[in-house]
């Protein structure tokens, strides 16, 4: 039983939420999402509460069931109030910088790595070793995360490369030369 997809969604004041087929639209203050949800789901609007439904009890619809709901939970939450994460560079030499539209990561390799700006992921580098995204679309702003993290993943020695601001690296002891 899904009991995440049977909770009600408040909808906050300035949001507004529409379904036209299986295309939903949330239209807020920060700005506008859209996301196509399954037609095994039945999504209503009731003043200013969202409620979700389903049909059929099998496995398969009640998984969709809880993940449609969360789904359009965090539409409503990234028009609202968006998301951030925050990356750091550890290791010596390691510096990121932001030149128009592109991340310009320094992390050891022969050249720099740069990588394109999302349309909509927003940069900001306060300083040489951390990086700040933010969106209000949550998936976008964790898929680009991860693609920048990639570029130079943590190691369990020095811990050094690309990691999220509060993840802990369990760290190795290297060999002890007897």
């Amino acid at each position: 039983m899904s009991r995440i997809g049977y909770k009600e969604i408040d909808l906050p004041e300035g949001v507004e939420i529409s379904q036209q087929g299986n295309i939903v639209t949330v239209k807020g203050p920060k700005g506008t999402l859209s996301r196509e949800i399954s037609p095994l789901i039945k999504m209503s609007v009731e003043g200013n509460v969202v409620k979700f439904d389903r049909d059929e009890d099998s496995n398969q619809v009640k998984m969709v069931h809880g993940t449609t709901r969360a789904n359009v939970n965090n539409m409503v939450e990234g028009v609202v109030n968006g998301f951030s994460k925050t990356l750091k560079l550890v290791g010596v030499g390691y510096r990121a910088q932001f030149k128009g539209n592109k991340l310009i990561l320094t992390v050891g390799y022969s050249q720099p790595v740069e990588m394109d700006k999302p349309e909509d992921v927003d940069i900001k580098v306060p300083d040489n070793t951390t990086i700040e995204l933010s969106s209000i679309n949550k998936q976008h702003l964790g898929d680009f995360a991860a693609l920048v993290r990639a570029v130079r993943s943590p190691e369990p020695y020095k811990g050094k490369g690309i990691r999220y601001e509060n993840e802990h690296i369990i760290r190795k002891e290297g060999k002890t030369g007897k």
